[in-house]
């Protein structure tokens, strides 16, 4: 105890009692318990998406602990020990009630990390991230605490493969025979699509968001896509990323000069370009408020800008499931993530001049890097793309007033024909409905049919369930007969649903918006040339009033909400139904349904754009 004697002057003994104690357990110095702390944070949960994360979390937390001291290069600061938050796994729960915890599940990560960032005043932190809700929930979290940190996601599984065809498996493909009448076949697919460890190795929404937060500066780019049983995720990485967080605290760099508006801006292009998940923009809304940016859609990005990105300039890059052959780990095979990013700054697509998490710029770090030329296979070249449209476009028209409505182009297998559909309603009143026709009567859905499940948005679910279920079943139906079947819901989709699906449409039906309106037989559009989402009946204003008015009497009879919302039977779910805010907000639970901003902040414009690359001429000014 005589290192520890003179740090105790003037300091309270009881608060000094406990981190004293620990510096012992923990192996540190004592007499450094007042100084700034340090941390290693992670994500457990029930699947093999989290099992990887632990070792990780123990490596890094052991590099720290061998770097810290009051030796000549070592950090004097305070080490704490892990902590962990808790997810749940998409995968398990597709098809379920239990799937309305999905999304809630980015809230819990950010409640829970924010408790312990700021209750502990961690002043450095590295967090390791699997699956796909609780990265972002922890880069909010980051964000908002805006201390030195920086993340790295645990890795993509590796592929599974069919014995008997050689063919690759993923966990897609068992959610796509799940409608095979041979049980004995569908467990065996079940059997062999998900060996090992890590989270989904498709493009999915894990892959997604994690090429996301690369891009957008909190994660080194060459540490996204390896696979979470790579060795190097133990050694190298770990003290790698000890390396860059003494860094971040020496130079004062922090979340929030790393997450500005052009960074998330290049993330989205990203995400376009590898032909990402439909949930990216539910989550880069949420990633854009916690770093202080009311308004994504005013603030970074607007609709009309999405969409002539998409429509016009970035092409998707990445041959890769769902809508394609290769897997995250094929990806890294070739060169990484830093290829895509190299090729997209080649072609003037990316702000190469903000800051990362490595302490360059991201131009620097793909230099530094040596990121590898595309390999034209895997990974195309905007010259030469894999599609020559990037991935996803948001939808207006009296069914999405608010450009809610997002599809995943890159996913679409037929019947955007002249980019548009034509299709008759049939009408859902929740998802299980849906999964009992496809189970007992898939014959009963029809060419140009346009499924709409609704009351399963953010408040009604409540919860937005995502719904790979009832999309790989309709998948499969399509590709056997041969047949074009929509779907549209005020709920959301898995990164690994493919075909004409489009989510997040709102206002959702629980608070009234035009979907609660829709009947079976109506004529349902979609219209990419103007970017619309039309129900033909209701730009008749009688019919529209008498629709909305029998909606309100059904709502007024049950009490204030209507009566096929989802029971809110536990305290996060009703705490969801009462705070949860419209998907182009991010689909989360702030109070009053307003969304709240820790320091806002101006959406700055450096003056780089790929609209002045791509319309030089152009007036409009984004």
């Amino acid at each position: 105890m005589t290192n520890a004697k003179p740090v105790l002057i003037d300091r309270h003994p009881g608060r000094s009692a406990q981190t004293i104690g620990l510096a012992h357990a923990l192996g540190t110095d004592p007499a450094l318990i007042h100084q700034p702390s340090v941390g290693v944070v992670g994500t457990k949960g029930d699947s093999q998406c989290y099992l990887g994360v632990m070792s990780k979390v123990d490596a890094i937390h052991a590099s720290l602990r061998g770097r810290i001291g009051q030796g000549p290069g070592q950090l004097p600061l305070r080490l704490v020990q892990p902590e962990y938050t808790i997810a749940t796994s998409d995968g398990i729960r597709n098809g379920t009630r239990e799937m309305r915890y999905s999304l809630i599940g980015r809230e819990v990560t950010h409640d829970a990390l924010c408790e312990h960032l700021e209750a502990t005043g961690l002043a450095g932190t590295i967090a390791v991230v699997a699956c796909d809700k609780p990265p972002v929930g922890t880069l909010a979290a980051l964000l908002e605490h805006n201390q030195p940190a920086i993340i790295m996601s645990d890795g993509p599984i590796h592929p599974g493969t069919d014995p008997n065809t050689g063919e690759a498996l993923d966990i897609v493909s068992a959610y796509q025979v799940a409608g095979n009448p041979d049980p004995d076949y569908r467990h065996h697919i079940a059997c062999h699509a998900c060996p090992g460890i890590g989270s989904c190795g498709g493009m999915f929404t894990y892959n997604t968001m994690q090429t996301f937060i690369g891009v957008v500066g909190m994660q080194p780019l060459h540490m996204v896509a390896p696979a979470s049983d790579d060795p190097r995720r133990v050694n190298e990485f770990a003290h790698e990323l000890v390396g860059y967080l003494a860094a971040m605290m020496e130079k004062g760099l922090k979340p929030r000069d790393i997450v500005v508006r052009d960074s998330i801006r290049n993330a989205v292009i990203v995400a376009m370009a590898i032909g990402g998940s439909t949930n990216v923009t539910l989550h880069a809304p949420e990633i854009a408020r916690a770093a202080g940016y009311a308004d994504f859609w005013k603030d970074v990005m607007t609709p009309e800008e999405f969409n002539y990105l998409s429509r016009d300039v970035v092409p998707v890059l990445t041959d890769a499931r769902p809508y394609g052959t290769y897997s995250m780990v094929d990806i890294d095979r070739v060169g990484g993530v830093q290829v895509i990013v190299r090729e997209l700054l080649d072609a003037g697509l990316l702000n190469g001049d903000v800051m990362t998490c490595t302490g360059e710029t991201l131009a620097a770090q793909v230099a530094r890097l040596g990121a590898k030329a595309s390999d034209g296979k895997v990974i195309r070249t905007v010259e030469k793309p894999y599609k020559p449209t990037g991935g996803l476009r948001v939808l207006g028209g009296n069914l999405s007033p608010d450009f809610s409505a997002i599809l995943k182009l890159a996913g679409v297998e037929g019947g955007l024909e002249n980019n548009t559909f034509r299709g008759n309603a049939r009408v859902f009143e929740g998802e299980q409905g849906l999964l009992n026709a496809l189970d007992q009567a898939p014959e009963s859905f029809q060419n140009n049919d346009m499924i709409i499940v609704r009351y399963e948005g953010p408040s009604g679910a409540p919860g937005m369930p995502e719904m790979l279920d009832p999309t790989s079943r309709i998948t499969t139906l399509c590709r056997e007969r041969g047949i074009v079947v929509g779907l549209m819901t005020d709920a959301r989709f898995s990164g690994g649903s493919v075909g004409l699906v489009i989510g997040h449409v709102g206002p959702e039906a629980a608070l009234g918006g035009p979907i609660a309106f829709i009947e079976n037989g109506d004529e349902i559009v979609v219209d990419l040339n103007a970017s619309t989402l039309e129900c033909t009946a209701l730009n008749d204003a009688a019919t529209l009033a008498r629709r909305q008015a029998r909606w309100a009497a059904e709502v007024a009879a049950n009490g204030g909400i209507h009566p096929n919302c989802g029971i809110a039977d536990t305290r996060l779910l009703h705490r969801a139904r009462l705070t949860a805010v419209p998907a182009t907000r991010g689909g989360g639970m702030h109070p009053n349904r307003e969304v709240w901003v820790r320091e806002p902040r101006v959406a700055e414009r450096s003056g780089f754009s790929p609209m002045n690359k791509y319309r030089p001429s152009a007036n409009q000014v984004f």
